[in-house]
This record gives structure tokens, sequence and C-alpha cells, in this order.
């Protein structure tokens, strides 16, 4: 079975119950993925903070998260619960992700694609201005809708 993302409602209903869980741990909820199967579903759950994230945080989240979906129940049936970082290929999905990592090297793919029939780009960030994310490409900067972004990640540099 492939990695799907949630349904919107869905992923909004655990985001709603997952994040402040989190967030008061000092943790930033990155993603959330569930893969549904009758025996052996599986949520993952991506954190991150500033100084990085070790093997003794994830234990920790998952701990904590394990308690409040044995005590909710969000997803019916049998699932395997599943805390990580984000890897270097960190996804941005918040605005502030578009600040935050300004300076980086990131892939962007649009929902729909531009009138010149174009949906990929990769270039440095440049940041978020008026609901656009900048994007420097070849020493020209591009505007790209924050609405109209599908998937976006940074690209590591090594």
């Amino acid at each position: 079975m492939e990695m799907v993302r949630l349904m919107p409602k869905h992923a909004s209903d655990l985001w709603t119950l997952i994040e402040p869980v989190v967030a008061g741990m000092g943790y930033e909820v990155v993603d959330i993925e569930f893969r549904s199967h009758p025996r052996d579903g599986l949520l993952r759950v991506f954190i991150d903070q500033e100084s990085g994230i070790q093997l003794e945080d994830c234990e920790a989240v998952s701990r904590q998260l394990s308690a409040l979906l044995d005590v909710e129940d969000p997803i019916p049936g049998h699932f395997n619960l599943e805390v990580s970082s984000p890897g270097l290929d960190r996804p941005l999905r918040k605005a502030d992700d578009f600040e935050r990592f300004s300076g980086e090297m990131v892939k962007i793919k649009l929902s729909m694609p531009t009138i010149e029939g174009q949906r990929n780009f990769t270039g440095k960030l440049l940041g978020l201005k008026d609901n656009e994310v900048l994007l420097e490409i070849d020493g020209e900067t591009i505007h790209l809708p924050l609405g109209g972004i599908d998937k976006a990640r940074l690209v590591p540099q090594f």
C-alpha cells in the first residue's frame, strides 16, 4: 500500500487533535500521513524543532500521542503510530515555512500549471511577499501563488 495524505476533513480533525499536544511539548508538526489497511494501518507524524530531532524526541512524542489516540480514538480499526523527523528534504506546508527557510534550495510543484505550462520549479527560496512565494531561478525572481502550491520541499545541499 502506498502512503497517502489524509482526506482533508480527516486530516484537519487529526491536526486539530495532535498539533496542540505536540506544540505543548515544544515541537512543530510538519506533516501527517495515514495508510489505511484493515489489519495494519499506519499513522505517521513528522515533527521538527529549531535544534533538530533526536530519537528521544520521537519516543517522547510517540508516548504522548499514543495515550491521546487511545482515549480519543479518531481512527477506526487498528493502526501503528510512527513519529519521525521530516528529514533533509523537509516539506514546506505553512506560510511561515517559506519565510523560515528563505535562502535554502527548494523544489515546488504547483497544483495547476502556469500560463507557460510549467508546474515544477527548483530554485533558491527568497521568502514570501503578498501571499506569493519568491523563488530565484537562474538569477531571475519568480513569483508563485502560495495558494497554488501542491507540494514544496527543501532540496538537501551536500
